[in-house]
């Protein structure tokens, strides 16, 4: 195997032997507003099977995964500079099995630890102030405009002489635009994004280990939902990613080009008067490179308005 070779393989796992936790998930409702100091305590559980396509880019057949995601998040509502907002936190705990042939050799490996941290903050531009509690009930949602911006942190666990690892070893971003529309019970939400990455200075490369940078991922991302009465909706959900370029010691590999779509449904059933049981369901309708996984997730919710 060429020097030249050998880059493009590792390029090629260093890629998608991180599995990914939290960097495309389907949110339906991701930009609709709360009264101002709104709070939410939610704990997930998400569950992931499937395999990994590598398209040609390396020697790997067979390749798959099963892995659980354990995820604590937090939500709180704020007004900035008038227009209603929000921060959330997400820190989430990950344990799975991969195994596939590489180069005719069976591998399995388990892994468990934490995942890297998720920080997001929202601001709406048009159509939601910020609100008191009296305000907002007398409130109705029309055309709803906002960004945010979403960080993860590399927080996670690590190590670079290990192929599979629940962190990235590097900061990402996420700046996005979100649209949302309301036709008395109906509501269509629309997102475009950008994933922005730093470089992990220290990838899976052997013998030694290397720099590893990715390029851009865009995402397109859309929800058409129905509220059957307050709090209790559905929705239908679906996404387009695409770029993530990777290289490593400056070589890149064409190959590791990522697209994928994904199709699902989610639902909300209220449960008294401050919890909520959220499901939902997401399966890979078009990849060409990356992973090909089913998630099913359940998530329990605590939500009050006051201080934290």
């Amino acid at each position: 195997m060429t020097v030249a070779r050998r880059a493009t393989y590792w390029v090629a796992l260093a890629v998608l032997a991180t599995p990914t936790v939290s960097a495309q998930e389907l949110a339906p409702r991701a930009y609709v507003i709360t009264p101002k100091d709104a709070n939410a305590v939610t704990l997930s559980y998400s569950f992931y099977h499937g395999s990994v396509q590598f398209d040609g880019a390396a020697p790997i057949t067979g390749a798959s995964g099963t892995y659980n995601v354990e995820a604590f998040t937090y939500y709180h509502s704020i007004s900035f500079f008038g227009r209603s907002a929000n921060i959330t936190g997400t820190l989430p705990y990950a344990i799975g099995t991969f195994q596939g042939t590489v180069q005719d050799q069976y591998m399995q490996i388990y892994r468990s630890g934490l995942a890297d941290t998720a920080f997001r903050f929202s601001v709406n531009v048009m159509g939601g102030p910020a609100m008191n509690v009296k305000q907002y009930t007398k409130w109705k949602q029309k055309t709803l405009l906002g960004v945010s911006l979403k960080v993860v942190a590399p927080t996670g666990q690590y190590s670079p002489y290990k192929l599979v690892n629940w962190g990235g070893n590097r900061w990402a971003f996420k700046p996005e635009f979100g649209y949302s529309e309301r036709w008395k019970n109906w509501l269509l939400d629309g997102y475009a994004g950008v994933w922005l990455y730093t470089e992990n200075s220290q990838s899976y490369a052997p013998p030694s280990v290397a720099p590893q940078t990715l390029t851009p991922v865009g995402s397109l991302e859309g929800h058409l939902s129905y509220d059957v009465k307050p709090r209790f909706w559905f929705s239908l959900d679906g996404d387009y990613w695409f770029g993530g370029t990777a290289s490593v010691n400056n070589i890149a590999n064409p190959e590791t080009r990522q697209a994928s779509s994904k199709i699902g449904g989610s639902g909300s059933v209220p449960v008294g008067k401050h919890q909520s049981v959220k499901l939902s369901y997401a399966n890979v309708a078009y990849i060409r490179f990356g992973g090909s996984y089913q998630q099913l997730s359940a998530a329990w919710q605590y939500s009050w308005i006051g201080k934290p």
